[in-house]
């Protein structure tokens, strides 16, 4: 299905436009309006669903299941769903935010947007090909257990409290809810059964409302990304960071920062790098950085964090991800 928008960037940049595809303006028009096209839509079509199934299902029970009785538990599964799910870091986005708009705990929701553009059936199929069994099941596990891991210290920071007013504010009514209900003792009624308009209805205005609060930060920031990943040289990552001091893998991970792609498409260029004498783990610093940190997904964010959610998110990967490196080094 997503080479449909693959196919009508192709038509549009080279057939209608006539931009040639071995050059830099033909690869970051392209780039701008396969992303472009592949975020909004997803956005749309995963908005509606999600809100569709909140209508539709008993939300507190699945929250309650999640961030009560079996929190660890919770970021397992979120760490585990990310993993399926075959999309990148702005394409899942959407789903992110449906888990926060549901009040789901928001360890488990990051436990989920950390491992989501990290793993998916593809990223797997390709490094098991080309760099075998052993480190493909490495990377895996290191991929779920930064997701995991990111979910717990989010919540140790009691996290919810930076995540935007309206967010927050939701967050809280659930917490003051919660106590009301453990101090009283009593039942809440079972809300009755929505009809089919109803939530079609519910789930209309909901994608709506974030669709025009986040489609102009879709534009910007895959724009940014297109510009970089059509006219940053791949040569001078190779050039500056394959001597394998300890320096190279944090420098790896921040220079990987502006370069948004996927994980599917990353995974040859790790490839080529390591065939050209860049270490493991200054590879695999950078392909990580790139997936998982990337500026457009940052700027999507800012939508529904505040910056201090941002920066400890940041913060943890940048630092995680260096770790990863340094041990890939050493290991290799």
């Amino acid at each position: 299905m997503l080479d449909v928008f693959t196919h009508f960037a192709d038509w549009l940049s080279y057939s209608i436009m006539g931009l040639a595809p071995d050059t830099s303006v033909g690869i970051g028009v392209h780039f701008f309006i396969e992303d472009t096209s592949k975020i909004l839509v997803l956005l749309i079509v995963l908005i509606y669903v999600i809100s569709y199934l909140r209508a539709s299902l008993n939300v507190e029970k699945v929250r309650d299941y999640l961030s009560v009785k079996n929190r660890g538990v919770g970021y397992v599964l979120g760490s585990m769903f990310g993993a399926i799910t075959p999309f990148c870091s702005c394409s899942s986005i959407p789903l992110f935010m449906g888990f926060v708009t549901a009040r789901i705990p928001i360890g488990i929701t990051v436990a989920f947007l950390i491992t989501s553009p990290l793993i998916n059936e593809v990223v797997v199929i390709m490094l098991g090909s080309i760099l075998g069994l052993k480190f493909t099941v490495m990377y895996i596990i290191i991929g779920m257990l930064l997701g995991i891991l990111a979910g717990v210290i989010v919540d140790l920071f009691k996290a919810h409290r930076w995540l935007q007013p309206f967010l927050a504010k939701a967050y809280l009514e659930d917490e003051m809810s919660d106590i009301q209900s453990n101090c009283n003792q009593v039942a809440s009624p079972t809300a009755p059964a929505l009809t089919h308009h109803q939530r079609h209805a519910f789930s209309v205005n909901e994608t709506s409302t974030i669709v025009k609060r986040i489609w102009k930060w879709v534009i910007i920031g895959v724009g940014i990304g297109a510009f970089i990943h059509g006219f940053v040289p791949a040569q001078w990552f190779e050039q500056n960071l394959s001597d394998g001091q300890w320096w190279t893998v944090p420098m790896a991970t921040l220079s990987a920062i502006p370069i948004y792609t996927n994980a599917s498409g990353v995974v040859p260029i790790m490839a080529s790098l390591i065939q050209k004498g860049m270490p493991l783990g200054t590879t695999l610093a950078f392909c990580m950085g790139a997936v998982a940190v990337s500026l457009p997904e940052f700027m999507m964010l800012k939508q529904v964090m505040q910056y201090r959610l941002l920066g400890l998110i940041a913060g943890y990967l940048f630092v995680a991800i260096s770790v990863v490196g340094w041990l890939f080094n050493s290991y290799h």
